[in-house]
């Protein structure tokens, strides 16, 4: 019987990362950059208004507010002419003359010599003449050209995932492509004369394929570009035609109810010919029994998988999930490991380590992780999707561990939902 740590080992030792390619800005969301993006202008590219105001020389508005008073004996009014405004966009160069001001909309190119912007509330507003109530000084409320970044800067660095900033940045450097890894194509496919579409009411003795769909769903969230196969009959020569379908536009096979008794047997005689698939027992539970070999003649990792859907989609999470993070570029393919105590005992099978369906939660007094086992006794439910549905995590006991106390600490992966 394989640990689990080797399995994994074994499993991911055959990932292979999809050859970089280039994409659409737009498409690119969720990727991994696989290059340095360097920008070829600043950013801005010009000197700009920061907000709605008066470009001005700020030497001309120091005395603004302050006790200078007039021959007459009462304050001095600092007043200017407005001789021009520039609107966003606008491409004609405007040339700003001593004690002059400029009407400026937010983002338009600032007047020569303007070296502030004159905020509106600091101002009567006035359209021929403006009053100046408060100074501004030199470089305020103005967006210098490279203030964001230079020639030469690296804008977007390899190996970041581009985001919705990351996007708007590319955008703003005028780059409408960047090289990223891509998502890795996964197929899924189910095995099992018991087994109907969900269109089709089942008949006696038959069920709906609940894996081909949970683990499409599964592969989605952690990345892959998906095919649901669906239903594949057992006949020997078709099996072996769907898979060497999908062996050539794949990076991934999954195929999911083909680990357990004669369906193992045959499924394994239909593609011996396409490379070493074996079936192994690994200690974990649920899902000890299971498959992995490279296929066809990429030897494209090929997972077989239990027919149990809680099971599967386990085997899934621990297995197949890390090789799709390892083919996106990801340096750490693994779920965020947090410690959690138990609210209630948590028992395990010896020599197995565990992977056990849970709820995290906040302890509203200190702060800390709490979690909360679902599903009873190892086995007694294993089976039993709905609790998989209400988890937001699996708790991994170690294979010496068969109990957890209530209030001992355990370690939770923590099954982030995306989106």
């Amino acid at each position: 019987m394989r640990s689990v740590e080797e399995q994994q080992s074994r499993v991911t030792a055959a990932a292979v990362a999809p050859r970089p390619v280039r994409v659409a800005i737009s498409e690119a969301q969720g990727l991994l950059c696989a290059e340095e993006v360097v920008t070829e202008r600043p950013l801005p590219s010009f000197d700009q208004a920061a907000i709605d105001g008066y470009a001005v020389r700020s030497v001309d508005v120091l005395s603004a507010g302050t006790d200078i008073r007039g021959d007459d004996g009462e304050p001095a009014e600092l007043t200017l002419p407005v001789v021009g405004e520039v609107a966003a966009g606008s491409r004609r160069p405007i040339r700003l003359q001593p004690r002059q001001a400029v009407r400026v909309n937010t983002g338009a190119p600032l007047p020569t010599l303007a070296d502030a912007v004159l905020p509106m509330d600091r101002t009567d507003g006035g359209h021929a003449r403006i009053k100046v109530y408060k100074p501004v000084r030199s470089g305020d409320y103005v967006r210098r050209a490279g203030d964001d970044v230079q020639p030469g800067d690296v804008a977007v660095r390899a190996g970041t995932i581009i985001g919705a900033a990351q996007v708007g940045l590319l955008a703003a450097v005028g780059r409408d492509k960047v090289l990223v890894h891509p998502r890795p194509r996964l197929s899924v496919i189910s095995v099992g004369g018991e087994l109907v579409d969900i269109h089709r009411t089942p008949g006696p003795g038959q069920v709906y394929d609940v894996n081909s769909y949970a683990l499409a769903a599964a592969a989605r969230d952690a990345g892959a570009d998906v095919n649901r196969v669906g239903i594949a009959m057992m006949d020997p020569r078709h099996l072996r035609e769907v898979v060497e379908g999908q062996l050539v536009r794949s990076e991934i096979v999954v195929i999911a109810g083909a680990v357990g008794g004669g369906a193992s047997d045959e499924v394994r005689e239909a593609l011996s010919g396409l490379g070493d698939l074996t079936v192994d027992r690994v200690a974990m539970h649920p899902g000890s029994v299971q498959g992995f070999g490279l296929l066809g003649h990429d030897e494209v990792p090929t997972f077989l998988l239990p027919s149990n859907p809680v099971s599967a989609l386990v085997v899934f999470e621990v297995m197949v999930r890390p090789i799709i993070r390892i083919a996106l570029g990801r340096r750490q393919p693994m779920r965020r490991i947090v410690t959690a105590r138990a609210v209630a005992p948590i028992t395990s099978i010896a020599n197995r380590k565990g992977f056990l369906r849970g709820q995290l939660m906040r302890d509203e007094e200190t702060g800390g992780y709490l979690v909360q086992a679902l599903g009873g006794a190892p086995g007694a439910s294993s089976h039993l999707l709905a609790t998989l549905a209400e988890a937001n995590c699996l708790v991994h006991l170690e294979p010496e561990v068969t109990e957890i106390r209530a209030g001992e600490e355990v370690e939770v992966a923590f099954l982030a939902q995306r989106g």
